[in-house]
Protein backbone atom coordinates (compact mmCIF):
# COMPACT_ATOMS: atom_id res chain seq x y z
CA UNK A 1 0.00 0.00 0.00
CA UNK A 2 1.54 3.31 -1.05
CA UNK A 3 1.43 6.20 1.39
CA UNK A 4 0.95 9.75 0.18
CA UNK A 5 1.80 11.35 3.50
CA UNK A 6 3.67 10.37 6.60
CA UNK A 7 1.40 9.31 9.46
CA UNK A 8 0.46 12.02 11.92
CA UNK A 9 1.74 12.04 15.47
CA UNK A 10 -1.72 11.08 16.71
CA UNK A 11 -1.78 8.09 14.34
CA UNK A 12 1.64 7.00 15.60
CA UNK A 13 0.53 7.26 19.23
CA UNK A 14 -2.73 5.43 18.50
CA UNK A 15 -0.79 2.72 16.65
CA UNK A 16 1.62 2.25 19.53
CA UNK A 17 -1.23 2.09 22.03
CA UNK A 18 -3.13 -0.41 19.90
CA UNK A 19 0.01 -2.56 19.52
CA UNK A 20 0.63 -2.61 23.27
CA UNK A 21 -3.01 -3.44 24.00
CA UNK A 22 -3.04 -6.19 21.37
CA UNK A 23 0.15 -7.73 22.76
CA UNK A 24 -1.33 -7.69 26.27
CA UNK A 25 -4.55 -9.36 25.08
CA UNK A 26 -2.53 -11.97 23.18
CA UNK A 27 -0.44 -12.71 26.26
CA UNK A 28 -3.55 -13.11 28.40
CA UNK A 29 -5.11 -15.43 25.78
CA UNK A 30 -1.97 -17.57 25.66
CA UNK A 31 -1.91 -17.75 29.46
CA UNK A 32 -5.54 -18.89 29.56
CA UNK A 33 -5.04 -21.48 26.81
CA UNK A 34 -1.78 -22.73 28.35
CA UNK A 35 -3.43 -23.07 31.75
CA UNK A 36 -6.39 -24.99 30.36
CA UNK A 37 -4.11 -27.30 28.33
CA UNK A 38 -1.45 -28.01 30.97
CA UNK A 39 -3.18 -27.33 34.27
CA UNK A 40 -0.70 -24.63 35.30
CA UNK A 41 0.37 -21.16 34.18
CA UNK A 42 3.17 -20.78 31.65
CA UNK A 43 6.65 -20.54 33.18
CA UNK A 44 8.08 -17.10 33.92
CA UNK A 45 11.74 -16.05 33.68
CA UNK A 46 12.06 -15.84 37.46
CA UNK A 47 10.73 -19.40 37.98
CA UNK A 48 13.25 -22.10 38.91
CA UNK A 49 12.57 -24.66 36.18
CA UNK A 50 15.96 -26.13 35.37
CA UNK A 51 14.62 -29.50 34.27
CA UNK A 52 11.81 -28.17 32.04
CA UNK A 53 13.70 -26.35 29.29
CA UNK A 54 11.36 -27.65 26.56
CA UNK A 55 8.36 -26.19 28.36
CA UNK A 56 10.10 -22.85 28.85
CA UNK A 57 11.08 -22.70 25.16
CA UNK A 58 7.57 -23.66 24.01
CA UNK A 59 5.93 -21.07 26.26
CA UNK A 60 8.30 -18.36 25.05
CA UNK A 61 7.78 -19.24 21.39
CA UNK A 62 3.99 -19.37 21.64
CA UNK A 63 3.77 -16.13 23.63
CA UNK A 64 6.16 -14.26 21.32
CA UNK A 65 4.40 -15.46 18.17
CA UNK A 66 0.96 -14.51 19.48
CA UNK A 67 2.15 -11.07 20.60
CA UNK A 68 3.91 -10.40 17.28
CA UNK A 69 0.87 -11.39 15.23
CA UNK A 70 -1.41 -9.27 17.41
CA UNK A 71 0.90 -6.24 17.08
CA UNK A 72 1.01 -6.59 13.28
CA UNK A 73 -2.77 -6.71 12.98
CA UNK A 74 -3.18 -3.82 15.42
CA UNK A 75 -0.69 -1.71 13.47
CA UNK A 76 -2.38 -2.50 10.16
CA UNK A 77 -5.81 -1.68 11.54
CA UNK A 78 -4.58 1.59 13.00
CA UNK A 79 -2.90 2.51 9.70
CA UNK A 80 -6.14 1.87 7.79
CA UNK A 81 -8.10 3.94 10.30
CA UNK A 82 -5.59 6.79 10.06
CA UNK A 83 -5.77 6.68 6.27
CA UNK A 84 -9.57 6.95 6.39
CA UNK A 85 -9.42 9.83 8.84
CA UNK A 86 -6.84 11.65 6.70
CA UNK A 87 -8.95 11.06 3.57
CA UNK A 88 -11.99 12.59 5.23
CA UNK A 89 -9.97 15.54 6.54
CA UNK A 90 -8.55 16.24 3.07
CA UNK A 91 -11.98 16.12 1.41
Amino acid sequence: MAHDKAPSTLAKIAGAGAAVAAAWVAQRAVTLMWTSATGHRPPKPEDDLEGRFAEIAAAAAVTAAAAAIARVYAARGTARLAARVNAHRAA
